[in-house]
């Protein structure tokens, strides 16, 4: 069974196609935004790697004060 999950704001192209180069998803455009379609275990698992990468960002970006 597919299901989808939000993006959140602040990811990068990069990070996008990182997710998808290394697990089985799809992006979709809604009404609400754009959406990634996948199986729940996969979505779960970009969703970690989001995390990880916007904690990294914000860390590099606090780094530089």
């Amino acid at each position: 069974m597919k299901y989808e999950m939000k993006l959140p704001a602040g990811v990068s192209g990069q990070i996008l196609a990182k997710i998808m180069e290394e697990l089985d998803l799809d992006v979709k455009q809604t009404d609400y935004g754009p959406v990634m379609v996948g199986e729940k275990e996969d979505l779960e698992t970009a969703q970690d790697m989001i995390i990880k990468s916007l904690h990294e960002r914000i860390k590099e970006l606090e780094d530089k004060k």
